[in-house]
């Protein structure tokens, strides 16, 4: 029978190990975490509790290990600091410090009581060796980082699309990456937009069907080759035409069946057909330039590319859940596992070639953003996590927490909780590789990005784990080094010269935002959200927003703005069954709720003709005004999602459904569920008119 005492102990064990006994999901609120929760979360850490013993032991052992080591396994020193890491502080007197730098160089401390780092010790994640008088050492990561990462130089405006959803009249069935640079070169030009915002665009999962949310990706480190624009391969254009001109006619007939039979988005069909026409282009020798380039993007990229293809290569083989593999390919780095490489290597080659024709892509959409004049260019997103069966969690499984599965705990908008499906990384063993997988993941994604926006930025300090097996309700938070997380943020960010905007909607822990904003992190904010919700819960007048963030009325997870002002959210969600109380009630709160915004709207004369009737009788002017409301507010960027400019009523996902909505596969459409071609949107008169508003305010949003 488990004792105060042995809760005592198991807290404190429980608090050595970063993993939480309780959490507050308001400020008035605190709710204790069960044991078995606790237990089960130490136990993915490798720490055994389950026992009142066994606590003890670990407990001993741990507190032992924390005063015996010199250095902590990994150090934050941010450049705009004098005094240096706190840890130096508790060096015996006398410890030596050599600092092995990034660049290779070698330094040596400061000496002194406690030692200091060297003068002008150059950014970068550093391997520093301290050395006790006693002959005891330690050995640490030194990241040292600049004070802030950079921030958007003025004002400007963008679009917010998913990318899949926004089709021209050559792509393939659904978005792909030269449209994406289409966009961004007639936002940049012919609208004055600064910046365009996608999903995230990472590998995903194969498989019959795909799961088709971008947000449960087998690979963050990879992007997807199913965006790939085939035609631009320059490949391509030698392969046999009597074999590429039948796929070309299939591709033609998919996109027909979205843009003119109403047909949803089918990304199994559209990978299937690319992936027959990449196995003919990509047996066209490569050119010497070529052969060189990707050569060098190989040996950039080393194990990890070479990882991911392997796994793609397996799946091929034996499913798309390496759990389920035999036992020696479980462990990519078994002798198994290199036979099989070895065996399989055309289709090791074959998966490595498109990460890099999509890396090539994908850079190239950027150097369109920015030739076009977008001061930021494509912000990209990265995903909370990774599918337990995918790429990523093979080739890192040492890093990911065994039997966890990251999600959020019960709150007011959800009293089950979440359970998202993503394992989490676990922070002891990204501290011991000085968050090397964290690290290398934000590097890549920069060799593309203008900016990174980072889903559940919260996650940088803390996540929910939940045990497997277990309802949401059954998890706790298990905090992250997050000195150390924005600290490789900053690093990377500054080296790429991107910014970095953090998706903070919801509950957020007291002293995050703080913590990011003081860092440059710009923040999300969402009109209808916005509130003044310590005082009279009335909208947040416009002076009152923040700047450090990125405005916007809406979000993929969210009613778009045409929705939301007529009401047919609650429409849709009734049709559905997801409605918690009666439809008539749910709609005449949300009707109250778009009335007062119009209101103030129409005070702030945003509103060129404020409608006699409900909300939604001028909603082409209700848009534009809601619009200039960002505009008033001092917010650094200001999004525009996409399908707003044409009235689109359809949300491209709605949280909570999983086959009763078409979530992630729905084109672009205007108010009538019309499919909108790309070429059609940049000639719309009233999304023309939607951007003529953007561009006129002017960088001081007047």
């Amino acid at each position: 029978m488990a004792t105060a005492h042995d809760d005592e102990e198991l807290s404190r064990l429980a608090a050595l190990h970063g993993v939480a006994t309780s959490y507050s999901p308001s400020p008035d609120r605190t709710v204790a975490v069960s044991a078995e929760a606790v237990t089960a979360a130490l136990a993915a850490l490798g720490v055994d509790a389950g026992t009142p013993g066994a606590v003890r032991t670990a407990l001993a052992e741990r507190e032992r290990e924390l005063r015996e080591r010199l250095l902590p396994p990994t150090l934050v020193h941010w450049s705009g600091d004098p005094e240096g890491p706190a840890a130096l502080a508790g060096l015996p007197a006398g410890t030596r410090l050599r600092i092995e730098t990034e660049q290779g160089e070698q330094r040596e401390g400061a000496e002194g009581v406690p030692p200091g780092l060297p003068a002008d010790l150059p950014t970068g994640v550093h391997r520093m060796t301290a050395t006790a008088p006693d002959g005891h050492t330690g050995q640490a990561h030194l990241i040292v980082a600049p004070d802030r990462l950079p921030t958007p130089e003025g004002r400007s405006y963008g679009l917010l699309v998913q990318l899949y959803s926004l089709l021209s009249r050559r792509s393939w069935g659904m978005g792909d990456l030269g449209d994406l640079a289409e966009l961004a070169g007639w936002a940049g030009r012919a609208a004055g937009a600064g910046f365009v915002q996608v999903n995230p665009l990472h590998a995903a999962v194969p498989g019959a069907p795909t799961d088709p949310s971008p947000y449960r990706p087998s690979s963050r480190r990879f992007p997807d080759p199913v965006h790939l624009r085939i035609e631009e391969v320059p490949e391509y254009a030698y392969a046999d035409p009597d074999r590429t001109g039948p796929l070309l006619e299939r591709a033609e007939r998919l996109r027909a069946a979205v843009l003119d039979k109403g047909a949803l988005i089918d990304r199994d069909a559209v990978w299937e057909l690319k992936r027959e026409t990449l196995e003919l282009v990509l047996r066209v020798p490569l050119g010497p330039g070529r052969q060189a380039a990707y050569d060098a993007f190989r040996a950039q990229q080393g194990q990890a590319l070479e990882d991911h293809a392997t796994w793609y290569a397996l799946a091929e083989r034996h499913g798309s859940d390496w759990h389920r593999w035999p036992a020696g390919l479980r462990d990519p780095r078994s002798a198994e596992t290199a036979r099989a490489r070895t065996e399989l290597a055309d289709r090791v080659a074959f998966h490595s070639r498109l990460a890099w024709l999509t890396d090539g892509q994908l850079r190239a959409a950027q150097r369109a953003a920015r030739e076009a004049g977008m001061p930021v260019g494509i912000v990209h997103d990265l995903a909370v996590g990774v599918h337990p069966g995918g790429a990523d969690a093979w080739a890192q499984q040492d890093h990911f927490a065994a039997g966890m599965s990251v999600g959020a705990p019960p709150d007011a908008f959800n009293a089950r909780g979440q359970d998202w499906g993503l394992p989490p990384w676990r922070p002891d063993r990204l501290a011991a590789s000085g968050h090397a997988p964290y690290r290398n993941l934000l590097r890549a994604l920069f060799r593309y990005a203008g900016a990174l926006r980072i889903d559940h930025v919260m996650g940088l300090f803390r996540l929910w784990w939940v045990p497997e097996g277990s309802p949401p309700t059954e998890g706790t938070y298990v905090r992250y080094d997050a000195d150390a997380m924005l600290a490789l943020l900053a690093l990377e960010a500054s080296r790429a010269g991107a910014v970095v905007i953090g998706e903070d909607l919801g509950t957020v822990e007291p002293g995050v935002r703080e913590a990011l904003q003081r860092r440059g992190v710009l923040g999300t904010s969402v009109l209808w959200f916005e509130r003044d919700w310590e005082g009279d819960g009335r909208p947040l007048p416009p002076d009152r927003w923040r700047a450090d963030c990125l405005a916007t009325a809406t979000t993929h997870d969210l009613p778009p703005t045409a929705a939301r002002l007529t009401g047919e959210h609650v429409d849709l969600r009734d049709r559905l069954g997801l409605l918690a109380r009666p439809a008539a009630e749910e709609q005449a709160e949300a009707t109250a709720d778009t009335a007062e915004w119009l209101a103030l709207l129409g005070s702030l004369g945003l509103l060129d003709s404020p409608a006699a009737g409900p909300p939604g009788s001028d909603e082409e002017a209700e848009v534009q005004g809601v619009h200039r409301y960002l505009l008033r507010t001092p917010a650094r960027l200001v999004g525009v999602w996409l399908p707003d400019g044409i009235g689109d009523r359809r949300p491209q996902n709605l949280p909570g459904t999983w086959d009763q909505y078409p979530n992630w596969r729905l084109p672009i459409a205007d108010a009538q569920g019309r499919p909108v071609t790309l070429e059609e949107l940049t000639g719309s008169p009233r999304l023309g008119a939607l951007l003529d508003v953007m561009r006129e305010a002017g960088p001081s949003g007047g």
